[in-house]
């Protein structure tokens, strides 16, 4: 058997080699979830004869076209509602058992793929001697739709059906990775954006206990679920839309990917997200892990510097708005925070204010606070922070929301990549530095390198962070201004 052929649960695989690592592309982990079972939970796949070609990539999960994922490279020219296949990396498909990174991607959990050239793992398995994984999982209406209110037990999950996928494909990563070279006992789990926020959902989540031992949440935590009458209001709205009546919800098997797309965009983002169902999700994830859910895995877990900045520098509301308008743009955004919030900050009212604002909120607190729930539970936290400013678009920028991704992934050539970082030969110092930390993690829970200061565990006292930039260094309580404004106004609000 050559070392591109695997033996898996179900059948054969034949991988390819790219260089000094094997890859298999597009395996399935479940069945493909059409028809029937649209809206349920995944189910294992079909065993095959014979020798399956793992050469090309499966098509992308469903999804609408977004102009942010498009610059950032995001293809969905190979879309399909059959999309619940995995990749592969591995130096050797041997014995030797080797550390696997599980690679959640991000996209509002209604965009984005496995299959993106920023998620190459070929560096990962050639610089680290690691095995790295990639999944696809079922995005927006297909994957998020809380039925369980209105058509009963027979839709109880369907509101997790994506997350409830994430748990498959670890399920089959547990079973399987050891013919790809992997140790199933050493798993860390990383995902960016609604990646890191599926990741922070998975440590509040029953099913998934044991299925990972460490988890790195880039830009993302544990406060993106949904209360299930909020989710059963969103998907009303949509039944509605689709004038499907909530007594005969079979028909939903029937209607068309494009035409539930379409139906699914008249709700606000991140409408579809994860769901507090009482069932698969029994706990919002931030109150199970503060109880311990995640006490046995060890964290690392950060945040850009300007995260907002990506989703204000399109938008030509904040050209030319004057002090009133802006006054009632905080105001809107901001709601019953704001009068303590404008309290505490007393500085003028600007796009750059707003940015840190919504950073803080949609960001930094969130990683914040499950950082500080797993360090109760005795469990090590690393914290780092992302602060090397692209030079793009006149430096608008900064350290926006996604631009670590290539830096992490060591993928700064693939294409569309320049787009957000610019083609300055420094990126490669950074990315450097930042691979080896995530490799180190991956190998033995720890991301500290000899090439890198001394990184201290987080702690609530110092609140010890890592800065990643030209230079990097180890700050104590950064932004601490911000930190402590945002969470007096929480208190007050509360």
């Amino acid at each position: 058997m050559s070392d591109a052929l695997v033996e898996t649960s179900y059948g054969k695989v034949q991988g390819e080699k790219l260089g000094d690592v094997y890859c298999w592309k597009g395996i399935p982990y479940a069945k493909p979830p059409v028809g029937s079972l649209r809206f349920h939970p995944p189910v294992k796949p079909d065993s095959w004869e014979g020798v399956r070609d793992a050469s090309q990539f499966s098509p992308v999960a469903a999804q609408a076209s977004s102009e942010i994922m498009d610059f950032l490279g995001n293809d969905i020219t190979n879309m399909s509602e059959d999309c619940l296949y995995l990749n592969v990396w591995s130096p050797a498909s041997d014995n030797k058992r080797r550390p696997v990174l599980v690679w959640i991607h991000g996209g509002a959990f209604v965009s984005g793929s496995g299959s993106s050239s920023w998620y190459d793992g070929q560096p990962f398995a050639a610089n680290g001697d690691v095995v790295v994984v990639t999944i696809n999982y079922r995005l927006g209406v297909f994957g998020f739709l809380h039925l369980g209110d209105i058509g009963g037990e027979e839709y109880a999950t369907s509101g997790n059906c994506g997350i409830l996928d994430q748990v498959a494909a670890l399920e089959w990563i547990r079973d399987n990775i050891s013919s790809f070279g992997g140790d199933p006992n050493r798993v860390t789990v990383f995902g960016e954006s609604a990646g890191a926020m599926s990741i922070g959902v998975l440590l509040g989540m029953p099913a998934a206990k044991g299925l990972f031992q460490q988890a790195i949440l880039q830009s993302g935590a544990a406060r993106n679920a949904i209360p299930k009458e909020k989710a059963t209001k969103v998907a009303n709205k949509i039944l509605t839309a689709l004038n499907v009546d909530s007594a005969n919800l079979v028909e939903l098997e029937q209607i068309p990917v494009e035409k539930l797309i379409e139906a699914s965009g008249i709700v606000p983002p991140m409408s579809l997200s994860p769901v507090i169902d009482g069932v698969s999700l029994p706990l919002h994830p931030e109150a199970a892990i503060a109880t311990g859910s995640a006490k046995d895995v060890s964290i690392l877990i950060g945040t850009n510097k300007d995260e907002y900045n990506i989703f204000t520098a399109f938008d030509p509301m904040w050209r030319n708005m004057d002090q009133a308008t802006m006054q009632a743009v905080f105001e809107k955004t901001f709601g019953p925070l704001w009068p303590t919030l404008s309290k505490q900050l007393e500085e003028e009212l600007n796009q750059d204010l707003y940015n840190q604002l919504m950073t803080m909120q949609i960001f930094t607190y969130p990683a914040i606070k499950l950082a500080e729930h797993q360090v109760k539970q005795g469990a090590p936290v690393w914290m780092y922070r992302f602060d090397w400013e692209s030079p793009v678009l006149g430096g608008v920028l900064k350290a926006a929301h996604a631009l670590e991704i290539p830096f992490v992934w060591n993928t700064l050539n693939k294409p569309k990549t320049e787009n957000l970082t610019g083609s300055s030969p420094d990126r490669q110092t950074v990315s450097d530095q930042m691979h080896q930390a995530w490799i180190a993690f991956a190998r033995t829970g720890n991301p500290s390198t000899q090439a890198m200061p001394n990184w201290p565990q987080y702690d609530m006292e110092t609140r010890s962070t890592l800065i990643f930039d030209l230079e990097n260094r180890v700050e104590e309580q950064p932004g601490e201004d911000i930190r402590v404004s945002w969470e007096k106004a929480m208190a007050n609000f509360v």
